[in-house]
Parts: structure tokens; C-alpha cells; sequence
């Protein structure tokens, strides 16, 4: 994958992260590291990168778009010819892999609104490993989900209790 296809990405990324439903522009990437890293690069200048015109940056610029972005500086290079992303480097951390697998997830499940952004949310925390495990155990737990999800998120539980209880055999219980 090229750098510029990359950015594109990680802006769409973005914007789902950002509860957007779309992408963010150039405009809002440019506006939000202003605002939220008190630095940027401008409008044009991403757009040139992403074009391709520019297909290098410089380490301050990688080291800014990897803070905004939240990815290893690393990421923000074209993939070398004969590239896959399936083959196990032994670049990158296991951590890393773990994220590139949840971002893959969320874009497979896009059209889960929901799902895909809470892959991403898992993806982009600094620990995304122990989120993942954290996660086995409350479902190992029982009952601690419907209770979390009470406490976090009353709507959706109450929307999930107002469903008919389906027992195994496909039963309606009253």
C-alpha cells in the first residue's frame, strides 16, 4: 500500500472513530491537529502527500501524522514491491499486529457502525492486548456484561431486554 493510500485510511478511520460516519476531510485533519496537538502541516501539503507528489516525508511530519493518527511512524511509509500484509515481519510488535487486525476488522464490519467502532477503539488504545483479554474475562464472568451494559450503556441494554428471551431450542419464553 502506498503512503497516500494509507492517509486516505487513516482519515476514514478517523472519522468513524470520531462518531463522523465518513470520513474526515484534509481541512478537519489540518484543523483538529491544530487544536488538539497544538501543531500541523497544511491542507495542500496532505493533499500532496496523499497524491503521491510528495512521496516522502519528513520526520517531523511523519512523527505529527503518527501522533494524530495514533499508528507507529513506521506505518507511514509505501509498503515495499511484493508486500503482504498477511506475512509475519519481524518489524513490527505483536502489538502491532494485533491493531493492523482489529482496523482490518472494523473496515470488514463498516457497515456495523457500532462494531467497527469499537474495534477501533480497542485498536487504538495504548494496550490493545489487554483490552482483548479484559474482555474475555467480563464474558467469562456471568452476568457481568448485561450489568456493564446497564450501568454504560442503559439504552441499548433496555432495548436488548424488551427482545422475547429465545431458549435453545428456538422457543419463545414468556
Amino acid at each position: 500500500m502506498k503512503l497516500g493510500e494509507k492517509l486516505r485510511y487513516l482519515r476514514e478511520v478517523e472519522g468513524t472513530l470520531r462518531g463522523l460516519d465518513r470520513e474526515m476531510t484534509q481541512q478537519e485533519v489540518v484543523q483538529a491537529m491544530k487544536v488538539e496537538l497544538r501543531q500541523s502541516i497544511s491542507q495542500s501539503y496532505l493533499s500532496q502527500i496523499e497524491s503521491g507528489a510528495r512521496p516522502h516525508l519528513t520526520n517531523a511530519t511523519r512523527q505529527l501524522l503518527s501522533n494524530f493518527f495514533k499508528v507507529h511512524p513506521g506505518y507511514l511509509v509505501d509498503d515495499p514491491d511484493g508486500f503482504r500484509e498477511e506475512l509475519i515481519s519481524d518489524l513490527r510488535t505483536a502489538e502491532d499486529q494485533l491493531d493492523l487486525w482489529l482496523i482490518e476488522g472494523a473496515e470488514r464490519f463498516k457497515r456495523d457502525a457500532e462494531v467497527s467502532r469499537a474495534l477501533l477503539r480497542v485498536a487504538r488504545h495504548d494496550d490493545s492486548r489487554r483490552c482483548l483479554k479484559l474482555l474475555g474475562e467480563i464474558l467469562e464472568t456471568p452476568g457481568l456484561m448485561d450489568r456493564f451494559l446497564q450501568v454504560l450503556a442503559p439504552a441499548s441494554a433496555a432495548a436488548q431486554q424488551a427482545l422475547p428471551a429465545v431458549a435453545k431450542n428456538g422457543r419463545h419464553h414468556p
